[in-house]
């Protein structure tokens, strides 16, 4: 699967914007790992993809998400095993596989904080330009902002990509200030 047929994919089975907005949040997110830990171009394009897709039943199945797309859409694409494993271990409540791969572990640490530094971003008249640590790790002690947002899945993220939490978060306003 190409970005542009995974673009198509996105817009096919998400209809709300701001989720929309969190997949490509994801997607640039796990690129920008993927560049930064020197991934081959096809590698770095396997990250995207599951950055892009992991929420893609999310809307219409949210019940059986993810396992609705892993069972019912992936498997009519040419999605690699990396990539829905991935998915998949992105939330292992709902699937019984936790995040032991590469990739596994970086789609884990992205989804959850990424949502959460993009609703404090919404807070901040220059968004993420200028974003420092401290900003988002004290809305993260205030559980009524963002509550719907696992604290546990942002700190437990960290650890499973072996980084400060202030260094990924650090790591992360510097991507969405230059990526969409």
């Amino acid at each position: 699967m190409n970005k542009s047929e995974a673009g198509q994919l996105l817009e096919t089975w998400i209809e709300n914007d701001n989720l929309r907005h969190h997949c490509r949040m994801v997607a640039e997110a796990m690129d920008a790992y993927a560049e930064k830990l020197n991934k081959p171009e096809e590698e770095r394009l396997s990250w995207w993809l599951a950055g892009l897709l992991h929420d893609l039943d999310w809307e219409k199945q949210p019940d059986e998400h993810p396992n609705y797309a892993l069972e019912h859409v992936f498997p009519k694409t040419d999605l690699t095993a990396e990539v829905t494993g991935a998915i998949r271990a992105h939330a292992p409540e709902r699937t019984g596989k936790d995040p032991e791969t590469e990739i596994e572990r970086y789609l884990y640490a992205c989804d959850e904080l990424s949502g959460f530094m993009h609703a404090v971003s919404l807070m901040r008249p220059n968004g993420f330009e200028g974003m420092k640590a401290k900003s988002v790790t004290k809305k993260l002690k205030d559980k009524r902002f963002a509550a719907n947002v696992s604290r546990d899945d942002i700190h437990k993220g960290a650890e499973l990509i072996g980084s400060a939490l202030n260094d990924h978060i650090l790591f992360l306003a510097s991507v969405f200030q230059t990526r969409p």
